[in-house]
C-alpha cells in the first residue's frame, strides 16, 4: 500500500492550517508531556513564522502529520511529528525544509527530552548552551545550532542524503 505525503509552506501572517498544528500539537503534548506551549503563545508564534507542514492522505481528505514554525533568522519555534510518523524521514524532511532557507539554523529543546535531543543530535545539532528555568513552567533547556563544520549547504545535502 503506498502512502501519498504532500507538503506546503505557510507565510507569516496566515493562520492557514493552525488548527490542525494546535490539534497534533497537543496530541504529542498529552502523549509524551512536551510541547508544552499555552494556546494563545502558539497561536501568535505560527503566525508569525513560516510554516513547513505536511500531509498524509486519508480516505476522508489529509492529516497534519507534521510541521515545524520557524522565525526568519531560521530559528525553530516548534518542530512536530505524529508518533505514528517517525521514523519515516518526515522530521529530517522538515529540518531540511529550514536549512534550504536560512544560513543558520537553531532551536532549544528541553533538558529531559531525550528523544527531541537525540534527533537533533544526529542531525548534527550540537548543544551550545544549556539555560535554567527557560520555560514557563521552570524547566530547563538546551540551545542547540546545527553544526558548522563545512557550509549549511553541505550540512543540507548530509541530511537529505543520511
Amino acid at each position: 500500500m503506498s502512502v501519498n505525503i504532500d507538503s506546503c509552506v505557510v507565510s507569516p501572517g496566515s493562520d492557514e492550517f493552525v488548527e490542525e498544528a494546535w490539534e497534533l500539537k497537543e496530541r504529542i503534548h498529552h502523549e509524551e508531556g512536551v510541547l508544552k506551549q499555552r494556546r494563545n503563545f502558539f497561536t501568535d508564534a505560527y503566525r508569525r513564522s513560516t510554516v513547513h507542514c505536511y500531509f498524509q492522505e486519508n480516505q476522508t481528505g489529509r492529516d497534519l502529520i507534521g510541521f515545524t514554525a520557524v522565525r526568519r533568522d531560521g530559528y525553530i519555534l516548534f518542530l512536530a511529528v505524529a508518533s505514528d510518523c517517525r521514523g519515516e524521514g518526515i522530521g529530517k524532511r522538515l529540518v531540511a525544509n529550514v536549512v534550504e532557507d536560512h544560513r543558520s539554523v537553531t532551536c532549544h529543546a528541553r533538558t529531559t527530552n531525550e528523544n527531541a535531543l537525540q534527533f537533533y543530535e544526529n542531525l548534527g545539532f550540537e548543544i551550545k548552551r544549556r539555560i535554567d528555568n527557560y520555560y514557563e513552567d521552570g524547566g530547563d533547556a538546551y540551545y542547540l545550532k546545527l553544526g558548522s563544520e563545512g557550509g549549511i549547504t553541505d550540512r543540507l545535502s548530509e541530511l537529505m542524503g543520511r
